[in-house]
């Protein structure tokens, strides 16, 4: 029976309904469904199948923010079950997350922190325009894993080594920092001693995994 709403909670994510997933979330909260196992083995099938597709160019960008949006109306009816439960998703690490001071671009910055969020991980999504001392000092209050920074503009790329530095100053150095956004690049990770890379969103996922696997 529970395989059945299993599905369909995927196929929610998979069609971008935000409204279905909200209502099939509360449909396993009254059914006693235990709110870990709607994600793990509903919802998520739908994130990580679009995940897929948008990889191989056969979804693209509205459908991944649909999907991330469905999966974010679903957790949300589902965590006060799941504190109330006293269960705890697996953390899979904390990510503080931003777009650089002077850079008001969201979108990609927002779905990397959805689809993170949709992975496991424990995402402070502090905003646009972020001050760099606002970044560290929010990795150092939560003693975040890794700061993910983005920059859409090449004026303001610039800011994400100043928040390596200024991680380095503070004595931050295991903190790992991943950078992204429309003019970043591998050479420029690597310039600026960066920790890891990726040009979406999905892709980010995978690298802030293989950061916290050490890798």
């Amino acid at each position: 029976m529970n395989e059945n709403l299993f599905s369909l909670m995927a196929q929610a994510i998979i069609d971008g309904e935000a409204e279905d997933a909200a209502a099939l979330a509360q449909q396993a909260i009254e059914q006693g469904i235990d709110p870990l196992d709607a994600i793990n083995k509903g919802f998520i099938l739908g994130v990580n199948h679009v995940g897929d597709e948008f990889s191989c160019g056969n979804a693209f960008l509205p459908e991944l923010v649909m999907a991330g949006e469905a999966m974010k109306a679903a957790v949300e009816v589902l965590e006060p079950e799941l504190n109330r439960r006293g269960t705890k998703r697996e953390i899979l690490g904390k990510v503080v997350l931003g777009t650089v001071e002077g850079d008001i671009h969201d979108i990609g910055k927002t779905l990397v922190g959805t689809m993170m969020s949709a992975a496991g991980f424990e995402v402070y999504d502090l905003g646009v325009d972020v001050p760099i001392m606002k970044m560290v000092e929010k990795a150092r209050e939560v003693d975040a894993d890794i700061v993910a920074v983005s920059a859409l503009l090449t004026t303001t790329m610039v800011k994400q080594k100043d928040v390596i530095e200024a991680l380095e100053d503070m004595g931050l150095t295991k903190v790992k920092v991943m950078v992204g956004g429309a003019p970043v690049t591998r050479s420029w990770m690597e310039e600026i001693g960066a920790d890891g890379y990726s040009e979406d969103a999905i892709g980010a996922v995978a690298v802030a995994k293989s950061l916290m696997a050490g890798g």
